[in-house]
């Protein structure tokens, strides 16, 4: 798989994209990368209470973050934007961890987006701009997380963060695989089928089919 970590190329810092038609989808989208504080502002209901109340607040010190990301009884995504506020800070967090795996596949029809988080939650964006929100685990659905965050941890074993803000997400026949970790975001992205060929990275990708093809099926059971 290629690592583009080395690339020369800078992005707007917090870049918006809106790759579908609805407003609303495309702010789903950008919530799944949890590198733009603000966009949770305009979601998180008052009144503001733990964990949000130290998020927001610009005089939280490193230590009330840093308790953020070690509190597992949070969801994944709160855990990232404190280690994005810590490492906005020129603060590392003190343990390594995966905490989502993104998969972005650029298709005829628009952007196919698969959102794994260590939590048991998933979203899913087809390609129709169709959402799909997996809240509610069960024992298949986290043995298909575990399976993926188990292949995707050799990955980011053997690659380098990427030190610039998000790239715009991938062109048609291409995919993007972005893991969150606690010290950063890694990410390889290459043509669809190359990736699903390489030693390295389809591992990750067959698990994360494996998961996308759980959730749907069993949303549309649920119907």
């Amino acid at each position: 798989m290629k690592n583009i970590s080395d690339t020369t190329e800078s992005w707007d810092q917090h870049s918006i994209f809106n790759p579908y038609r609805d407003a609303e989808t495309n702010l789903i989208y950008n919530l799944l990368f949890c590198d733009n504080l603000d966009l949770y502002k305009h979601i998180v209901k008052e009144p503001i209470s733990y964990p949000w109340d130290i998020l927001f607040s610009k005089s939280s010190s490193h230590s009330d973050i840093e308790k953020i990301i070690n509190d597992d009884s949070l969801e994944s995504r709160v855990r990232i934007l404190a280690c994005n506020r810590q490492i906005a800070n020129g603060v590392k967090p003190e343990k390594k961890e995966l905490l989502a795996v993104i998969i972005e596949i650029g298709l005829e029809l628009g952007l196919d987006v698969l959102a794994s988080f260590k939590d048991g939650t998933a979203r899913y964006i087809n390609q129709s701009g169709k959402l799909l929100i997996w809240e509610t685990s069960d024992e298949i659905s986290n043995l298909l997380t575990n399976a993926l965050f188990s292949n995707s941890v050799n990955i980011i074993n053997k690659i380098g963060p990427w030190d610039k803000p998000r790239r715009p997400y991938p062109e048609k026949d291409h995919l993007r695989i972005t893991f969150l970790v606690t010290d950063g975001l890694y990410f390889g992205e290459g043509p669809i089928d190359a990736l699903f060929n390489d030693p390295m990275a389809s591992p990750a990708l067959y698990s994360a089919t494996k998961l996308m093809q759980y959730l749907t099926e069993k949303t549309v059971d649920a119907k």
